[in-house]
């Protein structure tokens, strides 16, 4: 978290430890900057309180991991992605952050065989009711064994947050189109395909997620990814290999697209407003 006054004029002085007592979602570096920023903060808090007061609910998540027999490292060694492609960031020894990767090269394979990895659309509608990793590895045949959940999970998050947010009529109704906003990624920047998966979980509706965070380089704001299709295998043989590239940064507009990722560099209450005002727009 940084300090919500950050871009106030003047210097931070220090860490921010100093959380709004109201809302709990923003945090300040001193009195001061909470001073400055107490005019701009007053017309979101109440919309804050909200949001925080049901933060428990996302916490009761059933996908979680299970536990390996040994370290993340060796785990993904012995399948030959450790430290490699979007696997990059899924260990500490690698040293590497999202925000400081080159980006020139979008990443947009599995680097694991396809009995593996959901590099294609399901075999079988999606069911009811998925609570576990084992409901969702039976429901798109893959092995118990294999690492997929440690970048799946990005993409079953938002599945999860969706439906108890439907659940508990959070959500207004939706048919062909939804629209998210995505706080604070981290290295999900390298690890964007993954969304790609969506597709399995919302059939037939198109999605415009908008992810917002500080750890967005400034060269990447506004960026606009589209995308097509799963996250590929590496079996040179796979039916996903034939099709377009697994997803395009500032792709041709009259290219149909499942999924639609923008990136904003900053603070999601900065840019709130703007981006109310672009969905409306665009409905």
């Amino acid at each position: 978290m940084e300090c919500a006054a950050k871009c106030g004029g003047t210097p931070c002085s220090g860490p921010p430890i100093r959380r709004c007592q109201r809302c709990q979602a923003v945090a300040y570096c001193s009195l001061a900057h909470q001073v400055l920023h107490r005019s701009a903060h007053k017309r979101e808090c109440e919309r804050f309180q909200q949001q925080m007061k049901r933060a428990n609910t996302l916490n009761d998540f059933p996908f979680t991991f299970t536990q390996i027999q040994d370290t993340r490292c060796s785990f993904l060694n012995r399948l030959g992605v450790h430290l490699l492609g979007m696997w990059i960031c899924e260990c500490s020894c690698g040293g590497i952050s999202a925000s400081s990767y080159d980006h020139s090269r979008l990443m947009s394979s599995w680097n694991l065989p396809s009995e593996l990895c959901p590099c294609r659309g399901p075999s079988s509608p999606i069911p009811d009711c998925l609570t576990s990793w084992k409901d969702y590895y039976e429901w798109r045949h893959i092995p118990f064994c294999s690492p997929a959940s440690f970048l799946l999970h990005w993409p079953l998050t938002i599945f999860r947050a969706i439906q108890l947010a439907t659940l508990e009529s959070l959500l207004p109704e939706f048919a062909n189109e939804l629209r998210i906003h995505y706080l604070g990624p981290g290295r999900e920047l390298l690890q964007l395909a993954i969304f790609g998966e969506l597709q399995a979980l919302f059939p037939g509706v198109k999605l415009y997620i908008d992810l917002v965070g500080p750890a967005i380089p400034n060269v990447r704001d506004g960026e606009k990814i589209d995308l097509c299709t799963y996250a590929q295998c590496n079996d040179m043989g796979c039916g996903c290999q034939s099709s377009a590239d697994s997803y395009r940064g500032r792709v041709d507009t009259r290219l149909s697209s499942a999924i639609t990722l923008r990136l904003h560099a900053g603070c999601y209450h900065d840019c709130y407003r703007e981006l109310l005002q672009v969905a409306t727009r665009n409905q």
